[in-house]
This record gives structure tokens, sequence and C-alpha cells, in this order.
């Protein structure tokens, strides 16, 4: 029996700005995410600052130092088996300040090196081209994605990259997780704004209508420039079930997943919901859009739907406790298991989700994001052995299965931090997804030196049987 295609694509993903250190070698700029501290989400995201701190800890700055250790590391997913592996360019590499006439061809050379290395494995690139990062002179002189100057800057770096690399990369993505720049607009717009600002839901639709017209842009560069490419659209699931059958609690949970399907109606089918126009009616918020912009988002919808799923919540009209993971809130459920983090863990909502994405919008989706953040520990023989890792990634791959059997066209399976790297939300290199163990600690300290978790055998085991043996 087989459940998963033979092209299914196995594999892992990764992130540029939190992997790859190096964070001003070989000409590049600051970023965004360079002026992030070590702490918790509060900590990181409410009080940054753009002028980097001596006396303080930016973990993204090393990271694992995958810039000059990636064939290594690549060496060890050829092990495992994998088919893709999903990472980022750097825009910051590419273009240092964002809005230069010309790139950095150092920057260009090392994404040469990494994607022939990829391909030497028979591992297939599969790029974001803005992971959560973005050229901080972006942000300090135009104020980030809610000014209209920053499309032409994008589209100027997805042309630049598709044509480098268009005989190297053939799955491309182009926003990692759209929708964050709702709720964190440092992290997903590259802006610096307060929730207590009374133009916050103006700037950040503001901000997300640029990127969707940057967006629909580099879909129609890259099938220009790559005709053979595929490129998708990602977004953080915002998988959520009423608190109870009450139609209050209902229509608020239908709320609150229409806040991320909005983004993916945009992109997916071309035009902007009537219910988001009500929204918008409703909080005097007015887009400024400019000729064509409607056409061209209509014209050039993503070719496939990427996102994350770690976890679901429970949403009410009256809300007794708030829960959080991944960007999104709701309330605790009852039925379900919860990680180290409070990020519960329910793999049937993979299920549901895929159901529910594949309905509606009839085309292929694909598993860019999942597993488990954990506090692995090496045991006094110098391995890691984390079943409940284990345990996690085989029951959401049973629930792909069962989504593929109800007739979902799903493209592969790439889970997150297959090797350890820097938490997005927290800074923290205690809280590890990896098959790989990389010895470093919060603070900043260890060897680097990667050892094979016991999950590296069975996801190596997992790939090689094409998912029958779990």
């Amino acid at each position: 029996m087989q459940f998963f295609p033979e092209n299914f694509l196995w594999g892992g993903a990764l992130s540029a700005h939190q992997i790859e250190g190096a964070y001003l070698e070989d000409g590049k700029g600051l970023c965004t995410a360079d002026t992030l501290i070590c702490g918790n989400v509060n900590e990181r995201l409410m009080n940054i600052s753009t002028d980097l701190n001596g006396e303080s800890y930016y973990p993204s700055h090393e990271a694992i130092d995958f810039y000059h250790r990636y064939e290594g590391d690549i060496a060890l997913f050829a092990e495992m088996g994998f088919k893709a592996l999903r990472t980022s360019i750097a825009w910051s590499r590419i273009f240092p300040n964002g809005d230069d006439l010309e790139p950095n061809e150092k920057g260009l050379e090392f994404y040469d090196r990494l994607f022939d290395e990829l391909i030497k494995h028979q591992i297939q690139p599969v790029i974001t081209l803005s992971h959560y990062e973005m050229p901080l002179h972006l942000l300090k002189k135009y104020g980030g994605w809610k000014n209209r100057e920053l499309v032409g800057f994008f589209e100027r770096y997805a042309r630049t990259v598709f044509q480098r690399y268009k005989d190297k990369v053939k799955l491309w993505i182009t926003f990692n997780e759209i929708n964050v720049v709702r709720v964190m607009p440092y992290l997903g717009g590259g802006m610096l704004l307060k929730y207590d600002n009374p133009q916050y839901l103006h700037e950040v639709y503001q901000a997300a209508h640029h990127q969707f017209v940057a967006s629909s842009l580099a879909v129609k560069a890259c099938h220009e420039v790559i005709p053979d490419a595929k490129i998708g659209m990602m977004m953080a699931s915002n998988l959520s079930y009423p608190k109870t059958c009450n139609p209050d609690d209902v229509w608020q949970n239908m709320t609150s997943e229409r806040e991320t399907l909005f983004f993916s109606d945009v992109m997916m089918r071309g035009y902007y919901p009537s219910y988001i126009k009500r929204f918008f009616k409703e909080n005097n918020i007015e887009i400024d859009m400019l000729p064509g912009d409607e056409e061209l988002i209509r014209k050039y919808t993503a070719d496939f739907l990427s996102f994350s799923y770690y976890m679901s919540t429970v949403i009410a009209k009256e809300p007794e406790e708030q829960i959080t993971g991944n960007f999104s809130w709701g309330s605790s459920n009852p039925y379900l298991e919860t990680s180290d983090w409070g990020w519960q863990i329910d793999p049937v909502g993979m299920r549901i989700l895929l159901n529910q994405l594949y309905d509606r919008y009839q085309k292929p989706l694909f598993i860019v994001e999942n597993g488990l953040g954990a506090a692995d520990h090496l045991d006094a023989y110098g391995e890691v052995v984390d079943d409940y890792r284990i345990d996690y990634l085989r029951s959401h791959i049973r629930a792909m299965k069962e989504a593929i059997e109800d007739g979902v066209d799903l493209m592969g399976y790439l889970p997150w931090g297959c090797i350890d790297l820097v938490s997005c939300s927290t800074g923290e290199m205690k809280k590890r997804y990896g098959f790989i163990y990389v010895d470093k600690n919060n603070e900043g300290e260890g060897t680097l030196e990667r050892s094979r978790k016991k999950s590296f055998y069975w996801y190596k085991n997992v790939i090689e049987s094409n998912g029958l043996e779990l």
C-alpha cells in the first residue's frame, strides 16, 4: 500500500537569519532580524531598538554558523535522504541596504555554492524570498512595508535572484507566514508599530497590500524568468475550534479564522473578499491602492499554498484565559496534550486544516513547517533520545496520510528546524526542533558540534520507506 506519491518531497525547513550567522560578512548589510536580542517574545518584539547595543547578546549574529558549515550540514541532510530543503535568501546579503541599484556579488556567490551543494546531493532547494528579515535600512529610511517604495525594491531583488538561480531553484515562496504582519509587524513587515497606535490596523493592512502587490509581481517575474518553476505563498495556519456550540462562539471562531484566511484568499483567489471589505468599513480602514493593483493581484496568484502547522487553539466569545503559540492566540483545549512551551499538540487538526484549505482553493498544498520545540538534553552517552519528537512527527504524518486519502493534493513535508537553530519567538537555542543537535546554549556558549538525535535515524527510515514505516 502506498499513501504518499513517488515524487513526494520529504525534507526539512530552515531560515537564513536563524542558521547562517556571519551577519556582516562578505558585504552583507544589517537586517531587521540582526537587532533581536535573546529573550521572551515581549522583550524581543515589543521593545525593539534598531541600534545595536554592545552589551546585549544577539543570537542571530553567529546563529549555528551555517554560513561556514553548510557543506557538513547538507551532508547530514543527505544522509537522512532529504528530497528537498526549504531555506531562505537573506535579502541583505544580495542588496545590503535594500534600495541599492546593484547586487552584492559575494552574497550571490554564497547562494550559488549553497544551491550547488544541495543539488550535488540531489536535494531540491525550496527558497523563501523574505523570511522575517529585510534590510534594516528599509525600515530606517522608509518605515518598512507600509511604504509603497518597497514594492519596487522587492521586485528588483526577486528578479535578480530568479535570473541568477533560474537553473538551480524551481520552487519558490514569496513571504514567510505573510499573515503574521497583522500581529507582529516588526517580524512580518519591518515596522516599528505599537498595538496602542490608533493607526495600527490601517498600517498593517496597508503593509499587507503592498506585500500582496510585491508577491504578485514576483509571481509574474518568476513565470517570465523561470517558466518551469512554481512559486507559492506561505502563511502561519490558525486552526481553531469554537469553545461551545453557542452560535456566538461559532461566529467568533469563524471571525478569528478569517483573520488568517484573508491573506490566502487574496493570494490564492486573487481578490479582496467581501468580509474584509466590511471589516475595513467598520474600522475606518482605507487601503491606498494604485490603478492596476487589483488586476495584478487577480492575474498573478500563487501556484501553491504552503503553510506552517504546529498547534490549534480554542476560540470563545468570552475567553476565560489565553494561550499563545506561533503567533496565534486562544484558549486551551482539554482534549489535547501540551508541549514544553505550552503549544497544544493536535495532529487531527492537521488533517482538518489540509481538507479545509484544499476544499477552499483546489490548488496544491505544501507543509513547510511542522515540529516540536523541546528542551533536548544529551544523555550520559552523548545522545539525545527524543522519543517525544518522534511521537509528535509520527502522529502528524499519519494525519497527512489520511488527508491524502481524503483527496488532498499534498506536495511535501518539510519539518521545521531540521537542525537545531535560533528560535524566532524567543531567540533561544534551548527550544530545539532538530533531528541534529547543535552544541550551543542560550548564552552563545558551545562548540557548535553537530550530533545525530534518535529522531535522525527514525526520519531517515520514514523517508526511505516513503512514509510506510513510522
